[in-house]
Order: structure tokens, then C-alpha cells, then sequence
């Protein structure tokens, strides 16, 4: 870092890991605008002082203005282990209303310097859709992790100014500059014109985007931290067998992350669509985080889902189902002050489930019981909501309207008119259910969870039942259809695909002859067109059950190919024909290395990118990779590796963040293994695996109880050759030393029973599991390498 302290203070030259990134005299310096005035240190009333202090230097007395209002400054910068830190002092003259204070402005050579920034929650400033001049991006953050894939560089600026608010905006300058700007304030900085109707982050032809504020007379006090990372070291992703590694490090590196619009509003669609929609109704925000695998996304997710669970949920616990920059896709006068909103095309029944859904799912990523339980109530109160919608008590909960004539719809598929008894709601409402029931079982109501169970079950019922019956079941069409009228006519019969496929994916068909029906048939109409991706449905809704143009079939939610179903479609066909999940994952890795995704959507005739708004769903086939195909599952109390792998894929060894460890895992054909710094299992089949400092915890298959749990102070390898009730067998290997001494714990045994135990052969001793089926063995290990039996007698 070059700082220049004459008539200008200004860092001329910031340099990361050799890259020139920032030069010229107003690479980087501090500003205020009043009205139309700007100040700033590029032009100071006098010159700066310059003094040494230990591990850095200060510059004091950098003042500018007028005789209106004056500005003073005091620079230090500190060399620290691990980077560059730079600190603000300033004071103004008397309090101002400001138009933007920048503390300070970074002027990057250029907007390609950096390929985006990650947010410090999680989401990203992708400068690929900063495509003109004076464009304009605002956001809540204390961080910023600049980066750059070519050339492996990333810088971390971080913010400390405590008890103040901070918010930071990215600017392509006329001169394709990327500015950086940093804002500090006493209150949350607001989107221009903000009056309740909207809500714009992003904007083009300008730089206004934060609204004027007040800065109180007297000093602030902020500092920033300059730090480099290596790309590859904190975001690579290991070594991915079978398919382009670049790209799907890319994919969820940028198009998953863009529907995180601010630090508490997380969505589909992206910050630059627009009006910039969020859809509550959609269940796979949450999961997103598992293929995005970075914890400040998880994070920034919690405390988003807190701004949800207080501020979307009306009070008789109806979920608003979207939010958007401005209100023109709400209902009249349907929306409240925080930008939440009912739809115009009508009582989008799903958010409800889906909200529940992601908290669910979020809480198996984290693990944290804490945060979960503060979304206990609420979750509750969004299901209740919903369940008293079964007025026939079949277990099926009915939508607002009750025939498809009223032309107003109930669901994702926001523009074709579900009625009553819809399929797409229900199957979404039992994946909620299931997943909420085992959290209400894990947070002791016992009440609650047996309730959600139950109506689960009888919704899985009545959904597998034959139309003819009442039921969602397609005997001619082979397939589930959309949904029924309260006149018992059935609509839909165009095989739905995000309808058929979550039937399959969340376990409510299990028949399998079915399911063979349903994914060969759509299989063959795939390879018939020649379909590089599933569309919304495979044949033509009626001209009576969506709007008007729709049609002539294929046309937009009728038809085209929407990307954001890509991971329940690879999770129906993982356990299937994982062959055909992975090929529509290539798919679509190729079609990236086409166009970048960057469309809403694809035509079903020509394939050819549509829509105004990329959506981060167009990363969710490679989400289904990680979870249906290579079988990443975090779940609250363990990591559950279930993989589904071709050929083609073995010898994949990923990288994967798991509760503040980086998890190694290896996949081969029927042998795999998971591993951190300490232990490491491997297991020919699925398992659970969890570690602290000195214990290690196996899980038996998809079991949620640990199996094992090993207490050791040496790094330990054990590899699992059988486990049954009543053998258990496994080798172990200890990498420092003999004579280690372990325990174990083993459970879900017989209870009261005695089991003998062998080493290598040799007959160790008997122990008798006690009433839980527990079973505690002390051992010292007398070889690096031992092969331990466990039978019952």
C-alpha cells in the first residue's frame, strides 16, 4: 500500500499478492457530498502531518471543506500479521444532512479487476451483471471478500465501528473503474425515495442509490482491515471426477448466490432483476446453502428468516408469499411497510409450507437448537395455518379458490389457476411436515410432532389414491396430475414435472412401479426432443387452466424449461438411474459454458435463454450433484454421506465446510470416506460421521443415533466392514503411535446382553451392554494397524 500525504492523502497503490489493483491518486480516499457540494481528501485546506508510530504511520490533521462545514481527519495504518489495518478518525464541524459520506471510496483499476464480492452474509456483488455504465449495487455488510478466479487472488476488507451502522455500495464508474464505497452512520442506511413502495438496491445510471442521512457534530471513529486470500484455498472445491470442476465451482460460487438481494432479504431471483422479486414460496433457499458451503451464508440466512418469521407472517399465520423492490405485483393494497406482499395472481398457498421448510432444512445445517427454537412458535402457527385448510378432513388442505374458472392461482406456477385440492401445495406441505414433525420431536413436544406426523400420513394417503378415489393418482395419464376442483374435475393431467418429481423426492410415492412409469416416461419424451433440461411439464395444461398467452403450448410457465426444479429432478433419479441425474447435470454445466445461465428461463422449441432476471435456481441441478448424487447431507447432529455416484464420477474427492471443519471426501465405487484433521472414517455404504477435539462419532446408515463414539487424543482411521446388532466389525489405524489408549461407546445393541470382543483374532473380553443397549470398552491399542470384532454371545 502506497499512501500519498501532500495537498492530497489518498492510497495511490494497493497491491494483493502481487497484482497492481488499485493506483493513480484517487485510488482510494475519503469524501462527503452536501447537496451538490462534494469534499474530500483529494483536496485538503492544508498539508497533512506525517509521524511514525510503532508497526505503522499516521497521518493527522487531513482537513477539508469550506467555511460551511469542515471536515478533519486522523489516518493510521497498522501492519498486522495478516494484513493492512486502516484507521478513521473523523469529526465534522457541526451536524449536516448528508447526500453520501464515503469513509472511505476505492477506485479498482478496473471492473473486471475483481470477478464479484462476497458479502459478509453470504451473498454476492457480481460485477459480470454490472453490464453499463453506472450501475450501482447497495447493501447492509460489514465485509467484502473481493476475487478473482484467473488469478487466484481475493482481498477481505472488513469494517469495525462498533455501535455504528454500515452498508457499502459497487459502482462501474464512465471511466469502467469498479469504486467501492464505504458507508458509516448512526441509523440504517435507506434506499433513495424510499417510501415504503421502494425498495431498490440496485440501480442503473447512478450512484444514488442509499437516501440522504444526518450525521450528528463530533467524532466517529472506524477502522478496515486489508487481508489477501488464496481463491482456491478458501473456496476450492477438490477434485471433482466426471464433470467440469470449474464450472460447478462457478455455478455455485456466482448464480446461487445472486438471489441473496440484502443481508436480510434471501431469495430466487436476482438483485438486478427489475423490481427484484423474492419469493417466500420457495422451499430450496436453505438448501442452496449446501451447495453454496460457506457459513456466512448460513449465517446470514438465520437472520434473514428472524426479519421473515417477525415481519412476513400475518397474525392469524398466513405467510406473505413475496417481497420486491416495489409493490406493482402485489394485490391492492395487500402488502405491509417492511415490502411483503400478496400476489396479484392470487393466494399463493406454498409459502407457508416452504417457509417451514427452510427453517427445517437451515437448522440441519447449522445444528443450531438455539436459533431453531426461536422459530418454534411461528413455524407452528404458518402450519396451523394451513392444515385448517382440509375442510373434508381427507387430509388434502384446499386452496382459496375452489374451481379453475375464478382464474386466480395457488402456486409457484403462479400463472396457471390450481384450484381447491392442489397437488404442487400438498406435496410441499407434507416435505414441511415430515421435516418439522422430527424437529418438534428433537425440541420435546411430543404432542406436536405426532400431530404433523399424522397429517402427514394421511396426506400421503389420499395423494397416492386414484383420482377416481379422490386422490392426485392419474391411472390413464400415468402420472400425478396438478390438482382437482371442488367439482371433483381433474386438471393438470400434462404430467407436472416439479409436481411428479416431489412425489418421488420427498418420499410420498414410494410404489415403484410408479415412480419407473413416471421417470421413463419423461425420459423418453426427453431424448424424443432432445431436451437438454426438464421443463415445467412435458405436454400442454388445457387452454381453460392458465392464462391466456400461454398458449399455443409451448410457451413460458406452459411448457418452457425452468431450471429451479433441477434438484428435485436429480434427486428422483439418483436413486433410480443416477446415470440419467448426472447427464442433466452435464447438461447443464454445458449449457454455462454457453451463456452463463443468465436467463429466467430456456424455450422449450429452440432452447434459446429467456426472461429479464437470472435466477439462482439455475444453480440447483448442481445443488442435487452434491446432495442426491455425491450424497452430501448436513444434518443437525451429524454429517450424513448417502451417495448415489456413477462410475464415471469415482475418485472424486471434495472439500466441504462442515460446523467450522474442512471435511475431506473421498467417493469411489462402494467405498467411501469422510475425514478432518483428526479422524477419518470409511464405510462401503452410508454413513453418519461428526467429531469434536478428541471424539469421534459414527453413524450407522441413516440412523440419527451414533453407532460409536471413539474418545482418543491420537488421529485415528476406522473403516467399516460390518455393523449388525449383533456383529460388529471394523479396522482401525493409528497414525503416531501404539500403546494408545481409547474408549468406546457402542449403541443400539440389545440391551443386557453379553458381547465378546477380539483383536486381531484374539479373544480381548466379554462386556455386557447395559439397559440402553449401550456397551463401554476401555482399550489401549498395541498396533498402529488392529482389526476389532464385536459379537454377541
Amino acid at each position: 500500500m502506497v499512501v500519498n500525504y501532500g495537498n492530497k492523502a489518498s492510497i495511490t497503490s494497493l497491491i494483493v499478492n502481487g497484482q497492481k489493483v488499485v493506483s493513480g491518486t484517487d485510488g482510494a480516499f475519503t469524501s462527503v457530498k452536501v447537496g451538490s457540494i462534494t469534499y474530500s481528501s483529494l483536496q485538503l485546506k492544508g498539508k497533512p502531518i506525517l509521524s511514525s508510530i510503532p508497526d505503522g504511520i499516521q497521518i493527522s490533521r487531513i482537513s477539508y471543506g469550506d467555511k460551511e462545514l469542515t471536515i478533519n481527519e486522523n489516518w493510521t495504518f497498522l501492519k498486522q500479521k495478516e494484513g493492512i489495518k486502516w484507521r478513521i478518525e473523523r469529526s465534522f464541524s457541526k451536524a449536516v444532512k448528508v447526500e453520501e459520506a464515503a469513509m472511505p471510496v476505492i477506485n479498482f483499476d478496473r471492473i473486471n479487476t475483481w470477478e464479484g464480492a462476497y458479502q459478509g452474509y453470504g451473498g454476492i456483488a457480481w460485477f459480470y451483471l454490472f453490464n453499463e455504465k453506472l450501475c450501482t449495487y447497495g447493501v447492509h455488510t460489514r465485509s467484502s471478500s473481493f476475487w478473482n478466479r484467473k488469478t487466484n487472488n481475493g482481498l477481505n476488507i472488513t469494517v469495525d465501528a462498533p455501535d455504528k451502522e454500515v452498508a457499502m455500495k459497487y459502482t462501474r464508474t464512465n471511466e469502467d473503474q469498479m469504486a467501492y464505497t464505504i458507508t458509516v452512520a448512526d441509523q440504517e442506511m435507506l434506499p433513495r425515495l424510499d417510501s415504503g413502495t421502494n425498495r431498490r438496491r440496485f440501480i442503473r445510471k447512478g450512484t444514488d442509490v442509499w437516501a440522504p442521512f444526518n450525521i450528528s457534530g463530533g467524532k466517529s471513529t472506524q477502522s478496515l482491515t486489508f487481508s489477501y486470500f488464496d481463491y482456491q484455498e478458501k473456496y476450492g472445491r477438490g477434485k471433482l471426477v466426471g464433470v467440469n470442476a470449474g464450472q460447478v465451482s462457478a455455478v455455485l460460487g456466482t448464480i446461487a448466490r445472486i438471489g441473496v438481494i440484502d443481508s436480510l432479504h434471501f431469495g430466487g431471483n436476482s438483485w438486478a432483476t427489475p423490481y427484484g422479486p423474492i419469493c417466500l414460496h420457495e422451499q430450496y433457499i436453505a438448501q442452496l446453502g449446501l451447495g453454496i458451503n460457506d457459513p456466512n451464508y448460513l449465517n446470514g440466512y438465520k437472520s434473514c428468516l428472524d426479519f421473515y418469521r417477525d415481519h412476513a407472517i400475518k397474525p392469524d399465520g398466513r405467510v406473505y408469499p413475496r417481497w420486491a423492490y416495489t409493490n406493482e405485483d402485489a394485490m391492492p393494497g395487500q402488502w405491509n411497510k417492511e415490502g411483503f406482499y400478496e400476489a396479484q395472481w392470487g393466494i399463493l398457498m406454498d409459502s407457508n409450507p416452504d417457509l417451514v421448510t427452510n427453517v427445517a432444512e437451515l437448522y440441519d445445517m447449522t445444528g443450531d437448537e438455539k436459533w431453531v427454537k426461536t422459530h418454534q412458535l411461528s413455524c407452528e402457527k404458518a402450519l396451523d395455518w394451513i392444515l385448517k385448510r382440509d375442510s373434508n378432513g381427507n387430509g388434502l388442505v384446499e386452496m382459496m379458490t375452489d374451481f379453475t374458472g375464478q382464474k386466480h392461482s395457488s402456486d409457484w406456477i403462479d400463472i396457471i389457476w390450481a384450484s381447491y385440492e392442489n397437488a404442487f401445495v400438498n406435496a410441499k406441505l407434507y416435505h414441511a411436515l415430515v421435516k418439522w414433525a422430527a424437529v418438534e420431536r428433537l425440541l420435546h413436544n411430543t404432542a406436536k410432532a405426532d400431530q404433523y406426523e399424522a397429517f402427514a400420513s394421511k396426506l400421503k394417503v389420499s395423494f397416492n389414491k386414484p383420482t377416481s378415489e379422490g386422490g392426485f393418482w392419474d391411472e390413464e395419464k400415468k402420472c400425478y396430475v396438478h390438482w382437482r376442483d371442488k367439482d371433483n374435475s381433474i386438471h393438470g393431467r400434462n404430467m407436472v414435472t416439479p409436481v411428479n418429481f416431489m412425489a418421488i423426492a420427498y418420499g410420498i410415492c414410494e410404489d415403484q412401479t410408479r415412480q419407473k412409469l413416471i421417470l421413463d416416461n419423461i425420459e423418453a419424451q426427453m431424448r424424443h426432443e432432445k431436451l437438454f433440461f426438464w421443463p415445467l411439464a412435458m405436454t400442454s395444461y388445457t387452454p381453460a387452466e392458465g392464462k391466456e398467452y400461454q398458449y399455443p403450448f409451448p410457451e413460458y410457465e406452459n411448457g418452457d424449461l425452468f431450471l429451479s426444479w433441477g434438484a428435485l429432478g436429480v434427486k428422483a433419479y439418483a436413486s433410480y438411474d443416477p446415470a440419467i441425474a448426472v447427464k442433466y447435470v452435464k447438461n447443464v454445466l454445458e449449457q454455462y459454458g454457453k451463456d452463463g445461465l443468465a436467463y429466467q428461463r430456456y424455450g422449450r422449441l429452440k432452447q434459446d435463454g429467456r426472461g429479464d432476471d437470472i435466477l439462482s435456481g439455475n444453480s440447483l441441478s448442481i445443488v442435487g450433484l452434491y446432495q442426491a448424487v455425491y450424497g452430501v447431507n448436513p444434518l443437525y447432529n451429524r454429517f450424513y454421506l448417502d451417495p448415489h455416484i456413477t462410475p464415471e464420477l469415482a475418485g472424486t474427492e471434495l472439500k466441504y465446510n462442515f460446523r467450522g471443519q474442512r471435511l475431506i471426501i473421498n467417493l469411489d465405487n462402494d467405498n467411501y470416506s469422510i475425514s478432518n484433521k483428526t479422524f477419518k472414517v470409511i464405510s462401503p455404504k452410508s454413513f453418519g460421521f461428526n467429531a469434536t477435539a478428541n471424539q469421534l462419532y459414527y453413524f450407522n446408515g441413516s440412523n440419527p443415533h451414533a453407532a460409536l463414539q471413539v474418545t482418543t487424543d491420537k488421529p485415528l482411521t476406522l473403516k467399516f466392514n460390518n455393523w449388525g446388532q449383533k456383529k460388529m466389525e471394523w479396522e482401525q489405524s493409528i497414525t503416531k503411535s501404539s500403546a494408545t489408549p481409547l474408549a468406546y461407546l457402542i449403541s443400539e445393541l440389545s440391551s443386557n446382553t453379553q458381547y465378546k470382543i477380539s483383536v486381531n483374532g484374539r479373544f480381548l473380553q466379554k462386556v455386557s451392554s447395559n439397559s440402553k443397549g449401550e456397551l463401554l470398552v476401555h482399550y489401549k491399542a498395541l498396533h498402529l494397524k488392529e482389526k476389532i470384532n464385536v459379537d454377541e454371545e
